[in-house]
């Protein structure tokens, strides 16, 4: 059992699904707001290691849907000082352990970090935001 500080955008349906699998596979959540948190491009770049700068985004974010940001072409500092501004951009959810952190929510890697109780993962990949027509964050796609 794992006691993770987990960032969310408050009503979240993803997220909502994420902390569910979490509390369901005995974890401890201590639960902020990813918006209100006042992030550093220093603190928020740890969430990341070394992955592809374009894996740090939310997918579901309209700018980046509608293709007015495209995370490939995204540098390093040009995608935390984004993210610094606009929070909504970043992929949720984030999650410390301890001095450990990860951003995003991969199945697999939150399994093989702190471990999940497979069968609360049910069918629908926890990744992403289920909204369809609807952002999270409450604007039209």
């Amino acid at each position: 059992m794992a006691k993770i500080t987990f960032w969310e955008k408050p009503g979240c349906k993803g997220n909502s699904k994420q902390k569910e699998i979490l509390l369901a596979s005995g974890h401890q959540l201590e639960v902020r707001d990813l918006l209100s948190e006042n992030w550093s491009e220093e603190s928020l770049a740890r969430f990341f290691g070394d992955r592809p700068v374009a894996e740090w985004f939310n997918i579901t974010n309209p700018d980046v849907k509608a293709g007015r940001i495209d995370p490939q072409q995204v540098s390093y500092d040009d995608a935390l000082t984004m993210m610094v501004a606009e929070p909504l951009l970043i992929g949720r959810p984030l999650m410390q352990v301890g001095n450990e952190r990860l951003a995003g929510f991969e199945v697999e890697q939150v399994h093989n970090w702190i471990g999940l109780k497979l069968e609360s993962v049910g069918e629908r990949d926890p990744k992403n935001c289920p909204c369809v027509t609807i952002a999270c964050d409450g604007t039209d796609i």
